[in-house]
């Protein structure tokens, strides 16, 4: 063969792939792709509910975590009412500047069936009442599993002492909040426990004066 002909396929072959070569790599890179989709969701399918746990407990915790801050922010009304207006073990409402704007409204968390619930109701005339405003509800914690024996609610005087019911809303000085949920009950049970705890800072202070 002419040396100019040898030149030729070797100039051929420098240039790429044959198509035998194209053909197997990508062939080859088809199956790596598959292969690393198929894990992918393999592990998603496995983990699917693990992943919604956390997610859940994770929204509840911060949920509850707000409602410890709303209820160290108890204070007197707008209107001049005490900082309490009423104690339960399923329900608390308070007065409190939620949402630091100076404006104080009446806030009330509580327990709707399985649901934990947030009442917000602003202030409204001169002088300000909260009588016949509309209240603003959000949801807070759904799929809750407290019993009769595992109150929502607790409430301490300033000593630590627990105060049973009917619960004296002037000695109230600290509120701990208890959650059991569920959180995703077409599953097999798993009941978390989420709590939290609030020294109502103002009426602490009145308490001790």
């Amino acid at each position: 063969m002419a040396p100019h002909s040898l030149d030729l396929m070797k100039t051929i072959h420098t240039r790429g792939l044959t198509l035998i070569e194209t053909v197997v790599v990508v062939a080859l890179t088809a199956f790596v792709m598959l292969a690393l989709t198929e894990i992918i969701f393999y592990f998603y399918r496995t983990n699917a509910y693990t992943i919604e746990q956390t997610q859940a407990i994770s929204s509840a915790r911060t949920s509850l975590a707000h409602t410890m801050s709303d209820i160290r922010q108890a204070s007197y009304g707008a209107d001049g009412s005490y900082p309490i207006l009423a104690a339960a073990t399923s329900t608390v409402t308070f007065y409190a500047d939620i949402d630091g704007s100076g404006a104080v409204d009446k806030v009330r968390y509580y327990l709707a069936g399985t649901t934990l619930y947030r009442g917000n109701t602003a202030s409204s005339g001169n002088p300000p009442s909260y009588v016949g405003q509309p209240e603003q509800t959000t949801l807070v914690v759904n799929n809750i599993r407290n019993s009769t024996s595992t109150p929502l609610f607790s409430y301490f005087d300033a000593s630590g002492a627990a105060l049973t019911a009917p619960v004296n809303i002037v000695s109230v000085a600290s509120i701990r909040i208890m959650v059991y949920t569920d959180v995703n009950p077409n599953r097999a049970p798993a009941v978390y426990m989420l709590s939290g705890s609030a020294t109502l800072r103002n009426v602490h202070n009145m308490n001790t004066q």
